[in-house]
């Protein structure tokens, strides 16, 4: 009898601990910034192909870090998505879907209508306006996250984002003709 209750014991450690083992690589807060980063990021790249256009007529400098911005955070986007994937996570979120303008950094339609509308210097000064806001918003999110998430994941994405994204925002400091 002591022998089944050891092993039925042992069992239910056995699964507890494989439940606990899942569930403890992530949490909500990492989800919800992967569902939230990927249109982020994806926005990101919209702006970044409007100094890519030669509609712009974008200064080489403001092309090259469009270039550099770009090739950042698509693989960024495709790491989020295999995560959210790997979790068993949708895509986007209502949450996320719903924020649109309201998460941090996000530009309206309108205004990146009117962006799309600038050419040469005045195009330039307010893309570098529009990006730097865009990324000040992404760092805010992923500093958020590193406080309040689990996934190592997602913490070292967080990082990346930080130390990538306010090196571009200097960057764009330095390119800025307005100060």
């Amino acid at each position: 009898m002591r022998v089944k209750a050891l092993l039925l014991l042992l069992s239910a450690l056995t699964f507890a601990a494989a439940c606990t083992a899942g569930a403890a690589d992530h949490n909500e807060s990492d989800v919800m910034f992967a569902q939230m980063m990927i249109p982020h990021h994806q926005q990101a790249v919209e702006l970044a192909d409007l100094a890519l256009s030669p509609v712009s007529k974008a200064r080489t400098e403001i092309i090259e870090l469009a270039q550099k911005i770009q090739a950042g955070q698509e693989p960024e986007i495709e790491q989020m998505t295999a995560l959210l994937t790997k979790w068993g996570q949708p895509l986007d979120s209502h949450a996320a879907a719903g924020h649109g303008t309201e998460m941090e950094g996000m530009l309206s339609e309108q205004e990146l209508t009117n962006l799309a509308s600038l050419t040469g210097s005045d195009f330039d000064d307010a893309w570098i306006a529009a990006m730097t806001f865009h990324h000040q918003g992404a760092i805010s999110m992923a500093m958020s996250v590193k406080e309040t998430g689990i996934s190592s994941e997602i913490n070292a994405l967080a990082s990346a984002i930080i130390t990538a994204q306010q090196g571009e925002i200097e960057s764009m400091q330095l390119l800025s003709s307005t100060p």
